[in-house]
């Protein structure tokens, strides 16, 4: 056990783990974090909080989870190397331990050219398997990465993201290797749709013997609309969604689209179940918290354990 999160002592168990995520607001009213908290409750093992998503400021991911852990859900914070260099990264990062975070999602960070201030300098100062790497050094052998070592270390159950649908494809594989090297525990993917694609590419994870090592957890996603499933396809870098979920969110119609949505993303999750080395689901609802419950529950996800 690296942290005795709650995440980690589910996935150690063997049981089909349940992730979900939560957007912080674009403000700072703590209220709207303590309501979606009482929304998911119960329904995941934890709840990722993004760090500033797209780029565009939002509360931050510490403070949020801080909140997070007030009302009893447990959280996965996200932390990216857009914004920050390793000084302020480890900084954070013993704050975020301080108040309790125990899951630490690294990742490198959209671009800031894609949000609200697409002036700003990105710092980039580390790439996410550089993170990771840090971190896993601060959490081992209780150093900063200067060499120097601290008396407390944070103790984190360390996570990355992986696509598997990016290219060249053939390589993707190997990228999550690196990952697992650096010390990713578990990863959560881009979200999932083309099935097939996702399959072929837990072939070469099991290949490598990389489902033996990590905890993998397949990205979902209800859409919410015709338009929104186009806006994925033709807009959003690294997605692959097939011909047959654009026509059947067009078979829909507006009346009907998010029932769809709801329903496609629950045979997504029975399809990823069957494929070996799959240890979980992401559930990424973007502003529809609500649509978790359903999922989860339709799903068959429920109860979820809370493993001591």
């Amino acid at each position: 056990m690296k942290s005795s999160s709650n995440l980690e002592r589910v996935l150690k168990k063997g049981i089909f783990a349940v992730t979900a995520e939560l957007g912080p607001p674009k403000s700072a009213d703590g209220e709207v974090i303590r309501e979606k908290a009482k929304i998911l409750m119960g329904y995941a093992d934890a709840v990722n909080i993004t760090d500033c998503q797209t780029a565009i400021v939002r509360m931050s991911s510490i403070a949020s989870a801080a909140i997070l852990l007030q009302e009893g859900v447990e959280p996965v914070v996200q932390m990216t190397c857009r914004d920050r260099n390793r000084i302020s990264i480890q900084s954070d990062l013993l704050g975020a331990a301080a108040l309790g975070a125990k899951n630490l999602l690294c990742l490198t960070g959209d671009h800031q050219k894609f949000g609200n201030h697409p002036e700003a300098k990105g710092v980039f100062d580390l790439d996410s398997i550089q993170l990771l790497q840090m971190v896993k050094d601060m959490r081992d052998e209780k150093k900063f990465q200067c060499g120097e070592e601290m008396e407390v270390e944070p103790r984190f159950f360390l996570g990355a993201a992986e696509n598997p649908f990016a290219d060249p494809f053939e390589y993707r594989a190997l990228r999550l290797a690196k990952k697992v090297t650096a010390g990713a525990g578990f990863i959560q993917t881009q979200i999932v749709y083309n099935i097939e694609k996702f399959a072929k590419w837990m072939e070469m994870v099991c290949e490598m013997g990389l489902h033996k090592k990590v905890y993998i957890l397949v990205g979902v996603s209800p859409l919410k609309s015709l338009g929104m499933a186009k806006y994925m396809k033709n807009c959003v870098p690294g997605l692959d969604i097939p011909g047959w979920v654009i026509e059947r969110m067009e078979q829909a119609g507006k009346e009907k689209a998010k029932e769809e949505g709801i329903k496609i993303c629950i045979e997504v999750i029975e399809q990823v179940k069957k494929i070996e080395g799959v240890s979980g689901v992401h559930i990424m609802a973007i502003e529809w918290e609500n649509a978790v419950l359903e999922i989860v529950e339709k799903a068959g996800l429920l109860p979820r354990p809370k493993i001591v």
